[in-house]
């Protein structure tokens, strides 16, 4: 493609994509109909299957500006093409945020009426001359693509943000609201406001579910199938591919309507909309466009749009997005040009830097406060798919193909098949042609032969695995969105997990508290709640620094505000609707202690006398809690201002991380042995937090309060102390992590939480072992003038002190087999904040993947660090499970290859797997049934690569003598044997425990193909040993010799109708040992231990492959003459069916020999696993004598399969491998890397150097 006319859209997104231009060609397009007529139309599927080959077959190359079809890749590693029609509408405007004061009227498009979602105003009044532009558009995905003439390439509308808006111009521009000549102009770009999630006709789901490749092939078979009277069999894959196609279609059908359903229950709700002027109007949610004011009522509402505050505050459940159910307190956007300082801290708004101020779509509105006699608005930001639920639904509409070694090997199996098909196709036709046998028996049963090596059955088979460890999943209370993900999840070698509420207890239990006084801190206390207490300004923060509300009269809120308020014993009151309007002020939240706890009130000089007639109630110590700052996870902390009632001058309270809330403190207020004592603290694993307090001064009135930044408010403020709390390791949780360890599954702890805090909670479960040392990774950005540089020092010394030196190549790399004979003395963790993840990741780059090598322990960290942190690990080769509480870990559980929330809320849709029991004893549960289910796909794959080519095998000799199977020998194997013997092989469960060993990734391993190969060469040589035997017996020409009941033809002509050349002695012969094979290599790859239960555990795959041996030995030795006429046999000697036995064991033994001691005893143990451990750069002890001679067997063992050492696939084995030899790593304690541009002025690396 030439360079100019090749187009990136939604550039730096996750659906960035490659667009191209074209053109429509009648001649080409004339051309494609005739090669579709030519072809069967089998040309025309073909170009449905490969949208590429589609477009360029059609269509020549043009500049995008001018294309009629746009032709789109993924730039991700899936390189998925997309084509999409352009179409051109008729618009007023280009720009769809012009204020435009008289418009056109409706639209108009080529081929459609456009609409916009696909509506338009019915009526807009006309501008000068009726002038219309044209605006050319495509549609991919739900999302609509505008093109702009100004960057010269296509781009997504998606709301007020595009404007790239400051927090002030919110206020400014768009508090008014829209008219509704501008809504409907809006319209024709933005759309209905609505996530339409259209349930397909079954019509529609039938048709692209037939012209699914398989099915068409299955198709192809049938009629080949009529073709040469196979009718039975025929109708058999008929009625199994209709079942087959009924099951789907009602799957996909069902998940359309449950998706719908929980869109659509309140996608179109009754709104009040703003015309400015205090002027309202009702209209239905569909008609919002970005720019419309909303009023939100007192009642709330389901949010039908994603919006920002303006004016007044909400309270707010944000389940549906992020898992967690605790009320969220939504405050109006600062208005920085109301500040005294004009415009200072006025930034750009972003619903997610702004998120605080945001109302997402689909959430919840409780509860709203208000000014008397104002609305509570929002400004409409995003609406339809654009807002933060259409998102959501986008995901689950158009997925990412799951990317897995397992599925893109399938494709490499069935191509072999075909490559087998193609052989023994060529070698039926020359045998046909040698016969002289007529033109059109010689089409039928060459193209027979590849119908017989790819089995239709196959599909039906793979899933039946996954549909069983789905099942099971289920009744340990694990549910799946995603089944194709059980399979990775048998890959998994890495989980992260979030602390709180997943490694730890949910809520945190109040320690204690140290208070400090003239800089110096108390002794610690235990209780808040004590009578001395209760009037001091430590006290005082406890009881109104939160963001709890009452809902239906119960104190509702953060769980760790719930326990601290709690704590100090006070009591909350929310004003009624009357009080606030008597008092002409906010809907103020008030606290106060309890009247028993309260000393006698003492009057200030600065009480208010006008209010003497509220004595009594400063009597009982009222605080009004004025205005609040949320907490922002950015920050870490929040504030409130209050005011004790008759009091003149309001207090400001702060609370929050304590080294955030120390540095906004006067230092004289911070005792010089803060860090120690919350260093002492955070290392036993408590969690800490600072207050803080402040004096207003008097000139701030109350509304000057609701328009101040928190800038100015927090500052200078007062250290009051520290607020201990105990955060319970959950009872199961060092038992998991200790089978995870064992089984080499590495362990990350990602959390929002302290440093500190993590790796003594690591240290706690486990996750980190008392001797290993912790290195603390602390990276500082570039400042005046000085590079960035990444200060190392070590958290605290390893339990037990070792004078060995280390061996730190070890750690946590994890070996596939694990049979590791030598373990260092001591190994090492990273631990690192999020602010030096971020550091690192934008100057460090090359150091990123060797910190995440041994990375254990990331604290302080933002969620879409998270989701950083996942695609680090994924790029060094890991496979990654994330495992969190649904909260602020959704962009991790989506990007992990298997994210599992803990929480049962509709955040769960955004997580592949979701468990119903909140503790993470779901992780080994599902990785074991990852594993099963893995195993299973491979067994399943290698019985039915194996059925092929046995069948295909006897088929392929019969056609050397002129026979072929019959047509109810066909249907007894496929039906009585293959689909009975797959169906009840994927039944064994999963093993009781984690092993220390995965199964293989991908189907192109040496294990399995020497599995496969090996029993196909025993497959053939025994085949071919009864088919030639046979034909040297003395009898085999006679038909004179033959003395039993049931029928039999003579061999002597190969000639004659076609029972007669079905119905012969090596036809009965070949049909007899390829049945017993089948169920030879049922039984040998049904593997059990160490990642299933063993095979006899396994009662219907036990009892169907007995019911078919017995009844294959009964028809053998006793031949029932309407059995074999059904089946199509003839009777042979009872000396031939005893060789026939002989035969079969001789096959049986061999197999089970080859797969069971040569693959998994000695191969396995002493070339495949222990080259293995070799990539990872493990260097065992020196050798005792007995273990020198084991050595060398295994280095000849390796020889002779050609197993050299190599370079290890998987990125993280590559780079322990260079670790282990690097003199210089780990970084030594005490010393600094510094990060130096490049030599070259345009080149943006690093030069990485220690400085001691």
């Amino acid at each position: 493609m030439e360079k100019e006319d090749l187009k990136i859209v939604n550039r730096g997104l996750e659906d960035e994509m490659e667009l191209s231009g074209y053109r429509l060609c009648r001649w080409k397009l004339v051309l494609v109909g005739l090669g579709g007529l030519c072809t069967g139309g089998f040309l025309f599927l073909l170009l449905y299957w490969m949208p590429e080959w589609c477009v360029k077959a059609t269509c020549t190359r043009t500049a995008v500006r001018d294309a009629e079809v746009a032709l789109l890749r993924s730039t991700d590693e899936f390189k998925r093409w997309f084509r999409a029609r352009v179409r051109i509408m008729l618009a007023p405007g280009k720009n769809p945020y012009d204020n435009l004061a008289s418009q056109t009227a409706s639209p108009q498009a080529n081929d459609h009426a456009h609409n916009p979602s696909d509506s338009a105003p019915e009526k807009i009044t006309r501008i000068q001359g009726d002038q219309h532009v044209q605006i050319r558009y495509f549609t991919l995905h739900s999302t609509k693509y505008f093109w702009n003439d100004t960057i010269h390439n296509f781009e997504v509308l998606k709301g007020l943000e595009d404007l790239s808006m400051t927090c002030s111009s919110v206020h400014s521009k768009h508090s008014l609201g829209l008219n509704k000549n501008q809504q409907e102009y809006r319209r024709f770009f933005f759309g209905l406001n609505e996530i339409d999630v259209k349930v397909p006709s079954l019509f529609k789901l039938l048709i692209k579910e037939v012209l699914n490749p398989f099915y068409i092939f299955q198709l192809f078979s049938v009629i080949l199938w009529c073709t040469d009277e196979y009718y039975y069999y025929a109708m058999a894959i008929v009625v199994m591919s209709f079942i087959s196609i009924a099951t789907s279609l009602y799957t996909i059908k069902k998940q359309y309507v449950m998706l719908h359903d929980m869109v659509a229950t309140h996608s179109t709700v009754r709104v009040t909309v703003y015309r400015g002027d205090n002027e309202t109007e009702e209209a239905l949610s569909t008609d919002l466009v970005p720019g419309d004011v909303i009023v939100i009522p007192s009642n709330g509402i389901i949010m039908p749009c994603d919006a920002v505050l303006i004016c007044g505050t909400c309270i707010v459940n944000e389940s549906m997005l992020t898992g967690e159910s605790v009320p969220v307190t939504k405050t109006d956007l600062p208005n920085p040009q109301q500040d005294k300082k004009g415009g200072d801290g006025d930034t750009i708004y972003g619903t997610e830097e702004h998120k605080r101020h945001t109302l997402f779509c689909g959430t919840n509105v409780i509860q709203t406060r208000y000014y008397t006699g104002e609305m509570v608005k929002a400004v409409v930001v995003r609406t339809g798919f654009s807002t933060a639920k259409g998102q959501l639904i986008r995901s689950i509409l158009y997925p990412k193909p799951t990317d897995f070694k397992l599925y893109r090997d399938a494709y490499l199996f069935l191509l072999c098949l075909v490559a087998v098909a193609s052989i023994v196709f060529v070698y039926s036709l020359v045998m046909k042609i040698l016969n002289q046998e007529p033109v059109k028996e010689i089409i039928v049963k060459s193209l027979d032969i590849i119908t017989i090596t790819v089995p239709p059955a196959l599909p039906a088979a793979m899933t039946a695995g996954i549909v069983y460890a789905q099942r099971r999943l289920k009744k340990v209370g694990i549910f799946s969105i995603s089944p194709q993900r059980i399979n990775i999840c048998g890959q998994l070698n890495l989980v992260c997990f979030d602390k709180t509420g997943t490694l730890t207890e949910d809520g945190l239990d109040m320690w204690g508290i140290q208070r400090t006084e003239d800089g110096r801190f108390h002794h610690s206390e235990e209780k808040a709640d004590d009578k001395s207490l209760v009037t001091t300004k430590f006290v005082s923060c406890m009881a109104t620094c939160h963001s709890l509300t009452k809902i239906e009269g119960q104190l509702s809120g953060d769980p760790l505000d719930l326990k601290m308020f709690e704590a100090t014993g006070w009591i909350l009151v929310e004003a009624t609707e009357e009080e606030t309007a008597q008092h002409d002020r906010i809907e103020l939240t008030y606290v106060k202690p309890p009247n028993q706890l309260l000393p006698p009130p003492v009057i200030s000089p600065e009480q208010d006398m006008e209010l003497s007639e509220l004595y009594e109630l400063s009597a009982s110590y009222m605080i009004g809690i004025v205005r609040q700052f949320s907490f922002s996870s950015a920050l870490q902390r929040m504030s409130v201002v209050v005011r004790q009632i008759g009091e003149r001058r309001m207090d400001a309270y702060l609370k929050g991380a304590p080294e955030v809330v120390a540095s906004l403190c006067k230092k004289e207020s911070v005792p010089e042995d803060f860090a120690e004592v919350l260093e002492d603290y955070t290392k036993q694993g408590f969690r800490v937090i600072a207050l803080a307090h402040r004096r207003l001064e008097s000139k701030l009135t109350f509304h000057k309060v609701q328009n101040i930044n928190r800038d100015q408010i927090e500052k200078n403020m007062d250290f009051l102390g520290l607020i201990v709390m105990q955060n319970k390791l959950k009872t199961e949780t060092p038992g998991v992590l200790e089978d995870l360890r064992r089984a080499n599954i590495r362990t990350v702890m990602v959390t929002g939480d302290n440093m500190l805090t993590a790796i003594s909670v690591a240290r706690d479960c486990g996750m980190i072992q008392p001797q290993d040392r912790v290195i603390i990774a602390d990276a500082l950005p570039p400042k005046d003038g000085q590079a960035a540089k990444i200060n190392w020092h070590y958290a605290d010394k390893p339990g037990k002190p070792s004078n060995k030196p280390t061996k730190l190549e070890e750690m946590e790399i994890i070996m596939d087999d694990g049979h590791s004979e030598t373990r260092p003395q001591e190994q090492y963790h990273f631990a690192m904040s999020g602010k030096s993840f971020a550091v690192i990741i934008e100057h460090f780059q090359d150091l990123l993947q060797k910190l995440v090598l041994h990375g254990t322990v990331f604290a302080r960290m933002a969620p879409d660090q998270k989701t950083q942190l996942v695609e680090t690990l994924e790029s060094v080769d890991y496979f990654v499970g994330m495992c969190g509480d649904g909260a602020n870990d959704c962009g991790a559980l989506k990007r992990a290859h298997a994210g599992i929330s803990l929480s049962e809320l509709e955040a769960s849709v955004a997580s592949p797997f979701t468990s119903t029991t909140p503790s993470i004893t779901c992780v080994p549960n599902l990785i074991r049934e990852g594993r099963a289910a893995l195993i299973t796909s491979f067994c399943v794959f290698k019985f039915m690569a194996l059925y092929s080519i046995i069948q295909c095998l006897s088929v392929a000799l019969l056609y050397s003598i002129g026979s072929n199977l019959g047509d109810f020998q066909f249907l007894f194997i496929d039906i009585a044997i293959i689909l009975l013997i797959v169906f009840t092989m994927s039944l064994n469960s999963a093993w009781k425990e984690l092993v220390a060993r995965r199964p293989p990734s991908g189907l192109v391993s040496v294990p399995l193909l020497f599995s496969v190969l090996t029993q196909i060469l025993i497959c053939l040589g025994f085949q071919i040993m009864g088919f030639l035997l046979i034909q040297k017996l003395d009898w085999y020409s006679k038909p004179d010799f033959y003395n039993c009941s049931a029928p039999h033809m003579d061999n002597s002509t190969n000639s004659g109708t076609k029972e007669e050349r079905i119905m012969n002695d090596v036809n009965t012969t070949l049909f007899f040992v390829s049945s017993f094979q089948y169920l030879i290599v049922a039984v040998v790859f049904s593997k059990g231990k160490p990642f299933r239960q063993p095979s006899y555990k396994n009662w219907p795959f036990v009892l169907s492959t007995l019911i078919v041996t017995i009844f294959l030995f009964f028809i053998m030795f006793v031949p029932i003459s309407g059995i074999y006429q059904f089946l199509e046999l003839v009777c042979v000697p009872l000396s031939w069916r005893v060789a026939m036995v002989l035969i079969v064991l001789g096959n049986t033994l061999v197999s089970v020999f080859i797969e069971t001691v040569v693959l998994d005893v000695i191969l396995w143990k002493h070339v495949f696993s222990r080259d293995k451990q070799g990539s990872y750069g493990v260097s065992p002890a020196g050798p005792t004598p007995q273990e020198g001679m084991e050595l060398y067997g295994t280095k000849c063992l390796s020889w002779l399969c050609c197993r050299r050492r190599k370079v290890p696939k998987a990125r993280y084995m590559h780079l322990a491998q260079e670790l282990s030899v690097d003199p210089d790593w780990p970084p030594k304690p005490k010393s600094t890397t510094e990060a130096k541009p490049g030599p070259h002025p345009d080149d943006c690396s690093y030069h990485i150097e220690a400085v001691s």
